[in-house]
């Protein structure tokens, strides 16, 4: 083999690798019981490339988070700095937190050389807004960026115009609360109290050390408790990959892993769980406790007969109404559909691509 060529033919199979691992076999004895929900009403209009970069004027990278401002109409989202082979922001300067009026158009950005892996965002209920950098850097990134070590696998709070206000987790290091977070995924805070709800972790699901668990925090950054551990009962979790709360002060997690969301009190009780939505990646709910799901990541391998697509429904029944299918690509026989997703006062619906990068807009008739 050529020596030029063959660092690259190694770093391909290593992201390969990685991503198999990432994306195996889930569900539970429960949820592989319940048959495929791939139909439903589609009223939507869907607008690609909603959102454009244009204050730096450079592509999108993969984008896994999106909110809504507390205006109830613009957005906010994060994206992985560029289109690179292995996206990730370690050794950049360009900002991956972007705000976006109702056109697209972005407004403002910040966030650049802080993060490793922007990954979850969330507004709270004061306008902050809170981003989680869901891993730490690999020793190659390290190698290439030395200057840049002390980054990632923390949880950063910011202002609305970016100034940043706190940070849970210790920048660069991977552990147990309160010292150090586990490549933190996504961010809810309870608007009645300030508290902070963390979801650990994106590690790999075939790691046996792997961490499913929700930390909480006070407003000030003051640890107070773990919800949940590892596993695929009740109340465990492997890979929760976003929260809400609902309504009544519930907490709903997407646990992707075992194809399932969980409803749980603040405190981490069990409470149910629905099955009819997928290997869900986002969820999002508006005022009436309706349930808005982005499922990426279901195919044959991984959770046969179920397709990729955004599933909605009622919180209260957990019955799926409306399906709307993956994007057709060439690259991906399943297609490809948004990891996060929000949507906004007006019934809007907007999803994070990590695949296809940038925003997605669902437009309400």
């Amino acid at each position: 083999m050529n020596k030029r060529i063959a660092p690259v033919v190694v770093a391909a199979i290593v992201t390969l690798g990685m991503l198999v691992q990432a994306q195996q076999r889930g569900g539970t004895a429960r949820t592989d019981a319940v048959p495929p929900v791939n139909a439903g009403a589609n009223p939507y209009r869907i607008v690609r490339d909603w959102a454009q970069l244009n204050l730096e004027a450079r592509p999108w990278g993969g984008s896994n988070g999106v909110a809504i401002d507390r205006d109830g109409k613009t957005v906010w989202a994060t994206d992985r700095c560029g289109p690179s082979t292995t996206p990730g922001c370690f050794g950049s300067k360009v900002n991956p937190v972007h705000h976006f009026d109702e056109s697209g158009r972005e407004i403002r950005s910040f966030g650049g050389g802080l993060f490793v892996w922007p990954h979850g965002i969330h507004v709270d209920r004061e306008g902050n807004v809170w981003v989680t950098d869901a891993r730490a850097a690999g020793a190659d990134e390290i190698a290439k960026s030395p200057g840049e070590t002390g980054k990632g696998s923390v949880v950063v709070k910011f202002s609305p115009d970016g100034k940043v206000l706190l940070t849970l987790g210790t920048p660069g290091v991977r552990g147990n609360p309160p010292a150090a977070l586990t490549d933190p995924v996504d961010v809810v805070t309870d608007a009645s109290n300030g508290d902070v709800y963390v979801a650990e972790s994106h590690t790999d699901v075939a790691d046996p050390n792997l961490v499913g668990r929700i930390s909480v925090f006070d407003k000030n950054g003051t640890f107070l408790r773990t919800i949940g551990r590892t596993g695929t009962g009740p109340g465990e979790f492997r890979t929760p990959h976003a929260l809400e709360f609902d309504s009544r002060g519930r907490l709903i997690v997407a646990d992707r892993h075992n194809h399932r969301i969980q409803i749980l009190t603040k405190a981490g009780a069990f409470i149910s769980e629905l099955d009819d939505f997928g290997r869900v990646s986002g969820l999002a709910l508006d005022r009436n406790d309706v349930l808005y799901t982005a499922d990426s990541e279901s195919s044959e391998r991984v959770h046969p007969g179920w397709q990729r697509g955004i599933r909605i429904g009622s919180l209260a029944d957990g019955k799926v109404t409306t399906f709307i299918p993956a994007h057709v690509t060439p690259t991906a026989a399943e297609g490809a559909m948004g990891e996060g997703i929000a949507v906004d006062a007006a019934g809007n619906v907007y999803t994070a691509e990590a695949q296809l990068r940038g925003i997605t807009k669902y437009v309400k008739p």
